[in-house]
């Protein structure tokens, strides 16, 4: 692996520990708003995150590449609504579908067989991100103003948990 991929790498290592920070801040937006079950979605995603990170660490290291950790820029931790939280995770992830298929372009070009291996578990978990918060958007936009669904739904978030694949 040439030093360019190891480096880009080594940025989606670091973007997937700010996106953790992105979410549990959207954690405590949502806990300062009483709502528990939000607050465990974001809680649980930003677990997830850090599990991200955490397999291109080990891949860096697999392949005697060294990881190397930087700053983070702070997230927002102001949002108007959970639509709004939702619809700014939403764009977030799609960010991070961007950088990863930026690392495939790269490791294509280098004909980096193992990164690209790597990676397409990384782009079939991006279909995976951006489908759940599109149908969660579109369920927050159908429920709107109609407290009783949007308190379901809370309890329903209450009950996620992260369980690492086992096929990762």
């Amino acid at each position: 692996m040439n030093e360019s991929l190891s480096q880009a790498l080594n940025d989606q290592l670091n973007f997937e520990l700010y996106s953790a920070h992105v979410y549990l801040a959207i954690a405590a937006y949502c806990s300062g708003e009483s709502l528990d079950g939000f607050a465990n979605f974001f809680i649980v995603q930003a677990e997830e995150e850090r599990f991200h990170a955490m397999k291109m660490y080990k891949f860096l290291n697999d392949r005697s590449k060294r990881a190397t950790l930087t700053g983070m820029e702070t997230p927002n931790n102001e949002y108007s609504s959970i639509l709004e939280a939702f619809e700014h995770a939403y764009l977030h992830e799609q960010e991070v579908t961007r950088r990863i298929y930026h690392l495939s372009d790269l490791a294509l070009n280098d004909r980096e067989h193992a990164t690209m291996q790597f990676l397409k578990w990384f782009i079939d978990e991006q279909v995976e991100e951006e489908s759940m918060f599109d149908s969660i958007i579109n369920k927050l936009k159908r429920i709107d103003k109609d407290s009783n669904a949007f308190f379901m739904l809370d309890a329903e978030f209450a009950a996620r948990t992260f369980v690492p694949p086992t096929n990762a």
